[in-house]
């Protein structure tokens, strides 16, 4: 079946018409962890444990030059209260305008409430929807669509969308080949209800047939980890799959909309590798100029990596209004998704 005769699922919306409810992005939001550790600085702190790796080898394997860590006091949901104050901030409204929070993460403050309700009560919020997404890096494209399909609905009419990750509490710093991937951060948009199109087209997929390709294998017992509760990949299985995936879901959401990837003014792909961003760029025939990275500074931060680039796409100004956008995410599960976006 082509992309173009893809069958339509509740998880698969089909481009806006004339006289829909629509949605779009009225603001966006970022935060970082003060913490911020060179190539060199982690470098270091590997060698103390007898850990061998260089700036250059991570450079040249991921395009990666610095990340930032939280404490080890500071969850997923300070992180994202700060990216959604932020949003809301650009929004020009107030929190008590929010009337749905998501919150996309594979790092929960707890095992239950969820980490939206913790966002929520930071805030000063009550009464309105919260729950998280758990899709790991593809999260935030999951929660996007799910609230889009809610204002779509009517079920709401203001959503608050983070991705809010803590990975650096899920990594081994004895294999080399994981641990200088990864950093912490928060990304968040309002999502509000709109007479004309905002969010164009989605698409989510998963296949869970490679869950073993990217996992984190402990399993919470009583509130607790048990067994190994760090991540474990297979990064040349990880790679050939996502560009394989996000290829076929740009142009799924593209076939959808009735456009063709000369729409895109920038492609905001899931930061984990700059080979794989290159990668999915020269297969819409996008040129380079037209991807927004922050790989190189923020590491992979999970289902925070892509609202974080867009935010800072918005913030430096290359993002600006009445631009095509296309997001794109892929991650554990194994999961992927897209959204095409008239900002």
């Amino acid at each position: 079946m082509s992309s173009s005769q893809t069958k339509q699922t509740p998880s698969s919306f089909p481009a806006a018409t004339a006289g829909s409810r629509f949605s779009r992005i009225a603001g966006t939001g970022s935060y970082l962890p003060p913490k911020r550790l060179t190539n060199q600085d982690l470098v270091d702190q590997l060698a103390q444990r007898g850990v061998e790796t260089s700036d250059e080898w991570i450079v040249e394997r991921t395009g990666i030059r610095a990340r930032h860590f939280a404490e080890p006091d500071v969850p997923s949901s300070a992180l994202g209260t700060q990216a959604a104050l932020q949003a809301i901030e650009a929004a020009g409204i107030t929190a008590a305008d929010i009337d749905l929070v998501i919150c996309a993460t594979s790092t929960p403050d707890l095992v239950f409430p969820s980490t939206a309700c913790h966002i929520q009560r930071n805030l000063g919020i009550a009464g309105c929807a919260a729950f998280d997404v758990q899709a790991v890096c593809s999260g935030f494209l999951y929660a996007l669509t799910v609230a889009d399909a809610m204002i779509r609905s009517g079920s709401a009419r203001r959503a608050l969308v983070i991705g809010a990750e803590v990975f650096s509490r899920l990594l081994n710093f004895d294999d080399r080949t994981t641990c200088v991937l990864f950093g912490d951060g928060a990304g968040a948009v309002v999502l509000e209800a709109s007479d004309t199109p905002g969010i164009v087209s989605t698409c989510l997929h998963a296949d869970g047939q490679h869950i073993g390709i990217l996992n984190v294998p402990g399993n919470v017992s009583g509130g607790e980890i048990l067994g190994d509760a760090t991540l474990k990949m297979d990064g040349q299985a990880v790679f050939k799959l996502a560009v394989n995936v996000l290829d076929k879901a740009a142009h799924e959401v593209l076939d959808k909309a009735g456009r063709d990837a000369s729409c895109i003014d920038w492609l905001i792909p899931h930061q984990a590798n700059l080979r794989i961003m290159q990668g999915t760029a020269r297969k819409l025939k996008l040129s380079s100029d037209k991807v927004i990275v922050t790989v190189d500074q923020h590491g992979n931060t999970s289902a925070a990596s892509v609202p974080l680039a867009l935010d800072h796409g918005v913030r430096t100004g290359q993002i600006r209004r009445g631009q095509t956008l296309l997001l794109e995410g892929v991650g554990g599960g194994f999961t992927w998704g897209a959204a095409l976006i008239d900002f």
